[in-house]
Formats: C-alpha cells, structure tokens, sequence
C-alpha cells in the first residue's frame, strides 16, 4: 500500500502555501562551479569570407544538390554526404526502444570540428550561462532558444543569411540559407558515426582515460558486471566531475571532437519515433514539445553516450551537461521548417509530492519539502518490493532498467485530476529513473500539469533522468530539478526553499 504523509510530517501544522508564479517552470538547476582546465588550444570560428559568396559555384554531388554549392571558408569540416542505417540494432546493449533502426540518406554538409566554448558564446550573445565557468571549456546550460539564436548572431558576423527567423516562440528554418544552424539529428549521427556501424566511433567501448569525458566509474556493460569485471572490454576510470576544454582527446575519423561525452548537443529535431522507411534528409517530427540533444555528457555512463543514443528536453530545458556545436548546409535547399514551440505555462491549483526511496535519501527530500510546503505526497512502492539487501537490490533493479520493466505499483492515486503539478522525486539508478518511476509515469495522464523532478544521487547529479522523464511524459511542461547529494546534509532545508521558490513553489 502506498504511504501517504502530509503536514502530520512535521510536529507543527504549516498551511498549503499559493503554488507556481507566472513564468517559473525553467529548466534543470544550474550548479555553480570553478575548474581548472586542460592545457588545448581552442578552435575559434573564424568569419567566413564573403567575396563572391553568392557567386554560383558548380554542382559538386550530392542527395539533394538541384543548387549551387555555398563558398564559405570558416574552418568547419566538410562532412560528405551518403547513406547510413540510423538507429541501433537490437542486439545493441543498452538501446532504446526509440532508435529503430532505418535508412537515412544524408547531403553534404559542414560542422564545426569542435563544441561552442563559452568565450565563443559570450563574444556574440554578451551573457555566459555556464554552470562550470571556464572562457576554453564547451558552453552549457544553454536552452534549444539560446543555442538558435546564437547561430543566427554567428551568421550575421559572417554576413552570412540567418537560417532561423524567430519570432517569440516560434522558430523556422529557412533550408535556402547559408548561415549557421545546427545539425539535425540525422546529420548528427551520421558525422558522430564517421562510418561506423558499432555502438560508438570508438567501435564496441570507450575509454573515460583517453577517449572521452563521462562518469568513467561506469564503462559501457558494467550494469550487467559490477561483481565480476573480466568480460569489460573498458575497465573502470576516471570521473573528472566536470566538462573539459573541447579537443583533450583524439577526434574521429572525419576529425571531429567530443562527439561522445563532455557535454550532449542540441540538434534541431523535435523528439519523435522514427519512420521505419527510408528518410532522405530527415528533419524529425513534425510537432511534439521536447528538442533532441545526442552524445551524452561528463555526467553520464557509456551507454548514453552510444551514437544511437537520443536524449531530450524541451526547448527552454537548460542542463549543466548539455551545449551543442555549430553546423551549415552545404547548399541551398528549397523550403522552410518549423511553428511555435509548446511553451510553459502558469499553473493555479494544488501540488502533490510523489516519490520513490530504496535507501531513505529520497523520502527525506521528500520529507523536508513536505515539511516546508504542506503538500499531499505519496510514497511509492511495488506490490513485489525491491529486496533490503544492497547487492541483491543492484541486480534487481538492473535487470529491470536493462529490460525497462514497468513494475506493478501498490496502489492507485484516484484523485490525481486534482493536482496542476506533481513533486517526482526519485533516486538516480543507472544515471537514470527507477523503473517504479517509470511505471507511475504511463499510469497517468499529464496533459496540462507541470512535473518538478528532485533527485538523489552519489556524484552524477541527475544523469539521463530528466530526459527520461521528459520523454514518458511528453504532454507535461517540466519544472526546474534540484539534485541532493546523498541525504543533502545541513544546507538540504535552504536548498529545498531556494528551488521551491524559483519554481515558484514557496
């Protein structure tokens, strides 16, 4: 049976506060840091050379070259067009059901060989949003706004045509432009892949000591090998806790760097199932509220950082561990891409905490939050329970993530329709949600509320989990998360009223 507590929490009774100020559901928190960085020059895009730039130049091949090839120089790496089987076949370890494997035809085009580092940012847009402060390290916590917009400032450096016209909201991609945009997701994968059919461009592991940056405690398999390690084909290694400057480690075979780890990168496609037939220049799904970003972070484990691997977040979404890098069409197309954004909303009514503990961490978060709000809130929990005994809990629950088992809940919330916003609180498992999470997310219809996710974790802060949730619950808007460490410690009460108070919340 699930548990329910609310103010009874606290000796003293303390009033169900007013909930959600206008315009306070943002993005993931942004946490504060300072790092020292790796000795690496920094690639620095260059303003393209405008003489002649709109002289037509002879066609030179293509899956749609019907025009005239742009003649920008910038540096970027010219990536040449072809066809490749996107997704991942389903003996990939770890796949998504969301990476169906089909054809994609893709046209020539150009990329940036490394990820926008702060000092390119802040040059054009005058602010730096970075968690991780560092003029060469990759620019973070940018929204799929933010990273749009720069691309059209870096266009108008160059005198180059915007390839987005924003208006609000709305964002529409001009295909006709030779301005900067970013890639889309098939254009992604195919440059991050260079030719490989493997999990990664690194072929079936990857080393966190000298191939990328991610929570190298946790190499690509070791879900299935915590106690017996000799079947790794990458040993465990280092987590540096943080991005690193673009460039530390060898590029791929089409010389692009970090396309797996130090931080994921926006791609202009909304979030959607594949099309199982053969695409010809896919721009993703037509209409849907969550923008896609690829190659996993310096806070996730192998598997999110596969070539297949999609996350997603809505648009004005921002992440400590995610940026994006810069790309531009090798010819015009004809056409335009694009309509409003599903933007966040104001919501009135009453919040309900809901949330899954094994250990106790969570439920004290929980607790606390209740403490302070007087919220309903919800424990919830299996009808077969997850066993007490710490090893055998890690095999349990990594069974069920690795088969994304959808564990039968205890108990039903009846009156969920009452309730404009729902508390998810859950411990980080596998840099992602506890399957139960999972379970109560397809149990219930989120059209309309608002999720306000709130983690446990022992160093990977919220890993994939956002993502997760944002992907089983399209049709909810998502709040800003708060990640504690463990059981958070003294400062939890003061953590837990400043992110009540900027999701409006207090």
């Amino acid at each position: 049976m699930a548990r329910r507590f609310g103010a009874a929490v606290s000796e003293t009774a303390i009033p169900r506060r007013a909930f959600l100020k206008a315009g306070a559901i943002l993005g993931s928190a942004a946490i504060a840091g300072g790092f020292g960085l790796i000795g690496c020059s920094p690639w620095i895009p260059r303003s393209a050379t405008t003489e002649n730039r709109d002289e037509a130049l002879e066609d030179e091949g293509g899956a749609m070259n019907d025009t005239a090839a742009f003649d920008v120089q910038d540096g970027f790496v010219s990536i040449p067009g072809g066809t490749f089987a996107m997704g991942s076949p389903e003996s990939e370890n770890w796949r998504g059901e969301d990476e169906t494997v089909h054809e994609a035809t893709i046209s020539d085009f150009f990329m940036a060989p490394y990820e926008t580092t702060q000092s390119d940012y802040e040059r054009l847009m005058g602010s730096n949003p970075s968690a991780f402060v560092g003029s060469n390290l990759p620019v973070e916590n940018v929204t799929w706004h933010d990273a749009v917009s720069y691309c059209n400032a870096l266009s108008e450096e160059a005198n180059l045509s915007p390839a987005y016209v924003i208006d609000g909201a709305s964002v529409t991609w001009d295909l006709s432009a030779d301005g900067y945009r970013l890639p889309t997701e098939a254009e992604w994968e195919y440059a991050c892949r260079a030719g490989t059919a493997t999990p990664f461009n690194t072929q079936t592991s990857i080393s966190a000591d000298s191939e990328a940056n991610y929570y190298g405690t946790y190499p690509y398999g070791i879900e299935e090998n915590y106690f017996s390690q000799g079947n790794l084909d990458t040993h465990p290694g280092v987590y540096r806790q943080t991005p690193i400057e673009p460039g530390s480690f060898a590029p791929n075979a089409w010389g692009l760097y970090d396309m797996h780890g130090n931080v994921a990168e926006w791609v202009w496609d909304r979030y959607g199932s594949y099309d199982a037939e053969p695409q010809i220049d896919p721009t993703g799904a037509p209409s849907g509220a969550l923008r896609v970003n690829r190659g996993g972070g310096w806070n996730d484990f192998a598997k999110s950082l596969r070539s297949a691997y999609r996350a997603a977040l809505p648009a004005d979404g921002a992440s400590p561990s995610v940026g994006f890098r810069v790309a531009r069409s090798a010819r015009a197309r004809a056409g335009a891409i694009g309509s409003a954004e599903t933007t966040a909303q104001t919501f009135g009514g009453e919040a309900l905490v809901v949330f899954f503990s094994w250990g106790g961490n969570t439920r004290g978060i929980a607790q606390e939050i209740v403490r302070q709000t007087g919220f309903d809130a919800v424990e919830l929990e299996c009808e077969h329970p997850y066993s007490s005994d710490y090893n055998t809990v890690l095999e349990e629950a990594q069974r069920d993530q690795n088969s994304q088992a959808r564990p039968a809940l205890a108990s039903r919330i009846d009156d969920m329709g009452r309730y404009s916003a729902v508390l998810l609180g859950y411990p980080n498992w596998w840099a992602s949600i506890p399957m139960p999470i999972a379970s109560f997310l397809e149990s219930y219809d989120f059209s309309g509320k608002a999720i306000v996710p709130f983690c446990s974790h022992g160093g990977g802060r919220f890993g994939q989990s956002v993502s997760a949730i944002s992907k089983l619950a399209q049709r909810a808007s998502l709040g800003e998360g708060l990640s504690v460490h463990y059981s958070g410690g003294s400062s939890l009460a003061s953590d837990v009223s400043a992110w009540l108070e900027r999701n409006g919340l207090a």
